[in-house]
């Protein structure tokens, strides 16, 4: 047995071992929660020495709520001083509240997991298991994963558990698929078949910092459609790959306890109760939808963004800032419970109201370890940002960059490289593009780089370094998600295993940008590679 696990061992990749490492030291890391204690007394700390030794930088922002470029002057502001003490006491709570995630996953769990709890998910599981070939479960995975960004973060909610428990239904690793469906949500986040809800707050970023240097230059929204819809189909065969050829047979077989009981796991036929009750719950879902899509359709309809409707078109109307779009998770939440309540009702899974009130109150149990870390994640992401230290570093690496002599296709490929770099420490896509649009916007466009090529270089760097920084704003969520599955799962186990993504992401999507760059691709409906001084 002993001589077994040792050739097992021997025939590890170099690659695989260098994972297998990662894990191990990310999980004798001190619990989440500690962690982020840790995290914000180093912010802390730093920012005192920091504010102490005068460290600041000048630069160029776009404010996001006007539009208009600011020039000021950013110092490191100290937590130790009276001001950020007072800081700290009077908003811990709002921190909290704020802090965006929490909210969108709780109100998202009320629905996902009384349908889960209801049965109903199971049920549509099975339903998939037997409609789906199992070669195509990966893909599709990914590909969902890629398409939920329109909605902005709510695939991160939905898609990611769900995709754990998808592959499981099939006999896989439900880590895997959880794996699969946050490369696509997180890793993919900028590519899409249509525009999502961050185009147009990027593309409105660009045209300030664009601006600058010709006042008559517009980025559209649609400015990257072209360059992002292949870049949905790269991704997902990417992650096709990853998923199956490296990630999955890394994982092994599971063998741990799931959340799904025996019966859930269960890949035979449903019962006939279990199609009944699918079938009138699934035609329910559907009248709902077909509501939806009627209530956007009315004149004036609340779930459309009517004040720039005449300006900017019917389409802006529904992405842009929208109701609907801005309540994309609640409706989500409010179409899983009613599905819950029906199919459980059908079922006989629930008896009465009251089998549903306790369903709500176990969901929300589920989440009690997310909700304390979440506490003391949104501190840290909030002290970050009070200091200014993330600010500086990105405007000081941004000189750095600006100070380099390259030519377009290695200067855009250093670019990628220095926003997945940033990525690690900022995680809001327009906080940064805000910071970093009016320092290099502005100078490659006086090397003839038009500012789309420009906002799509940084989208690259931008979306594959989501899926391994601690920082961004889901990266505990999933772990507590992968914790569901693997109660030993930690931050290592994460990181090691949405590293390999990553790696082939950040390396296939430069090739592509390198090939469009090469042929001469527009990358969007009037978007070229080339700006004309």
């Amino acid at each position: 047995m002993d001589s077994a696990v040792k050739s097992s061992q021997e025939k590890k990749s170099l690659f695989q071992k260098c994972l297998d490492g990662i894990e191990i030291v990310g999980n004798k890391l001190p619990h989440p929660i500690t962690l982020f204690s840790l995290f914000c007394l180093a912010i802390i700390i730093i920012s005192a020495i920091t504010a102490a030794m005068g460290l600041s930088v000048e630069g160029e922002l776009v404010n996001r709520t006007t539009g208009e470029l600011e020039v000021s002057t950013i110092a490191a502001t100290s937590l130790l001083s009276r001001d950020g003490i007072v800081y700290m006491l009077e908003n811990a709570i709002t921190n909290f509240v704020n802090f965006a995630p929490l909210g969108m996953v709780l109100v998202g769990m009320l629905g996902i997991g009384t349908a889960e709890g209801s049965g109903y998910i199971s049920a549509l599981l099975k339903k998939t298991v037997a409609v789906t070939p199992a070669a195509l479960v990966t893909p599709m995975v990914v590909f969902l994963g890629v398409m939920s960004n329109i909605a902005s973060d709510a695939g991160y909610v939905v898609l990611v558990p769900l995709g754990a428990l998808i592959f499981m239904s099939f006999g896989r690793h439900p880590l895997a698929g959880l794996a699969a469906g946050f490369a696509g949500v997180s890793g993919g986040f900028s590519a899409n078949l249509i525009i999502g809800t961050i185009d147009p707050m990027l593309a409105g970023i660009s045209t300030s910092a664009a601006q600058m240097i010709d006042p008559t230059y517009t980025v559209q929204a649609t400015s990257n459609l072209y360059f992002m819809v292949a870049s949905t189909f790269l991704i997902t065969l990417l992650g096709w790959f990853v998923t199956d050829k490296i990630v999955e047979p890394r994982l092994g077989a599971y063998s741990g306890n799931s959340t799904l009981s025996k019966e859930d796991q269960d890949l035979q036929n449903l019962s006939d109760k279990e199609k009944k009750a699918l079938k009138i719950t699934n035609l329910t879902v559907l009248a709902m939808l077909v509501g939806i899509v009627i209530a956007i359709m009315l004149p004036n309809s609340p779930l459309r963004n009517v004040s720039i409707e005449q300006e900017q078109g019917f389409m802006a109307s529904i992405i842009d800032h929208s109701p609907l779009m801005n309540g994309f998770v609640l409706l989500i939440a409010i179409i899983f419970f009613v599905a819950a309540c029906v199919y459980g009702k059908v079922s006989g899974q629930f008896k009465n109201e009251k089998d549903i009130g306790n369903e709500l109150g176990k969901s929300m149990a589920s989440m009690g370890s997310y909700i304390a870390l979440a506490f003391v994640m949104a501190q840290f992401v909030n002290y970050f940002s009070y200091t200014n230290l993330g600010t500086i570093l990105a405007i000081n690496g941004a000189n750095l960059l600006q100070s380099m002599k390259m030519n377009s296709i290695v200067l855009m490929i250093v670019f990628v490289l220095f926003a997945g770099f940033i990525n690690l420490f900022m995680g809001s896509a327009s906080a940064k593009w805000a910071i970093m649009a009016p320092v290099f916007l502005p100078m490659f466009m006086k090397l003839q780089i038009s500012p789309e090529l420009t906002q799509v270089a940084y989208r690259i760097g931008d979306s594959t370094t989501n899926i391994i920084s601690p920082l961004m704003t889901y990266f505990a969520m999933i772990v507590i998600f992968a914790q569901k599955h693997d109660k030993k799962a930690g931050m290592g186990t994460l990181i090691s295993t949405m590293l390999p993504y990553t790696i082939v992401f950040l390396a296939g999507w430069i090739l592509m940008l390198i090939l469009w760059m090469t042929f001469k691709l527009p990358l969007g409906p009037g978007a070229g590679l080339v700006y004309g001084l």
